[in-house]
């Protein structure tokens, strides 16, 4: 008999729609059947201006749902913003629970995961959440995400991060924010790996300016760059490429750069856990 595993889902910045994790339990129940069970936590539902609840709603939701022994994971349901706004204290409260747990989402939610994983706690993954669902292709991702966070397989796993290096993965304007602050973890000996969404190329140019200013980024093992989606158009052309702009930065700061990842804010984003991970 298969061992159902319990996958709790909180939303650190905005909510999400009751409609829309009605959708993400049919996909865990067609799919994975009784190995998942999904528990969408009442404040993803809740609204304060952007967010999905007052700071302290959401800290306490976090800080729940991590402590529970009976939640095997932390899903978190949504980007946006506001993972940052976090109750700083909380960190402190986690229990043993909270440090065995997994941890799972990306864009804004690297805040989260980047702290959590500075001060060692938990399994912390880079992959898709359950807005993505209302991507084309997002059911798929979904699925992939479940995959790994029920059965863990890991056929989901973007290729580096199965070689046995240290890998991480973020969002570049996340990452830029982080940097320099206690939130960002020692990113030494890892290959880290890079995506972004909406954002101009001077801003992705003036972010990485943020990243690799960061002094545990020089000693990083490399960068990979994911996809850059969406990116508007200048008033006019900024002269280079996303990847001759990493390139750019990479060289100036000494650091190799190792080409292209497959990460993004898309339905084809895959898996990143963060540390070392080895194909199965």
């Amino acid at each position: 008999m298969t061992e159902t595993r319990h996958i709790a889902i909180v939303c650190p910045g905005g909510p999400i729609t009751h409609d829309l994790a009605a959708k993400t339990a049919n996909v865990a129940a067609a799919r994975f059947g009784d190995a998942v069970e999904l528990h969408f936590h009442d404040q993803c539902f809740a609204h304060a201006g952007h967010f999905a609840g007052i700071d302290a709603a959401r800290s306490a939701a976090f800080l729940e749902v991590a402590n529970d022994p009976k939640v095997d994971a932390v899903w978190f349901g949504r980007g946006g913003y506001g993972a940052c706004r976090l109750d700083e204290s909380l960190f402190a409260k986690l229990n043993e629970h909270a440090r065995a747990k997994t941890y799972f989402g990306y864009s804004d939610n690297g805040f989260l995961l980047a702290r959590l994983y500075r001060k060692k706690i938990g399994n912390l993954v880079h992959g898709p959440i359950p807005t993505d669902l209302n991507r084309e292709g997002g059911e798929e991702a979904i699925a992939r995400a479940l995959s790994w966070l029920a059965p863990g397989d890991s056929a989901g796993v973007e290729p580096t991060a199965t070689t046995g290096n240290p890998c991480v993965a973020f969002n570049i304007t996340v990452l830029a924010h982080l940097a320099g602050t206690n939130w960002m973890p020692d990113l030494t000996g890892h290959i880290v790996m890079l995506e972004d969404v909406g954002e101009y190329l001077y801003a992705t140019d003036r972010a990485m300016f943020s990243i690799m200013g960061d002094k545990s980024m020089h000693s990083a093992a490399g960068i990979m760059l994911g996809r850059l989606s969406e990116v508007p158009e200048n008033d006019r052309p900024f002269g280079s490429s996303d990847e001759e702009l990493v390139k750019y930065w990479c060289a100036r700061a000494g650091v190799p750069y190792l080409g292209r990842a497959d990460i993004g804010h898309d339905a084809q984003n895959k898996i990143v856990p963060f540390g070392v991970t080895r194909a199965a």
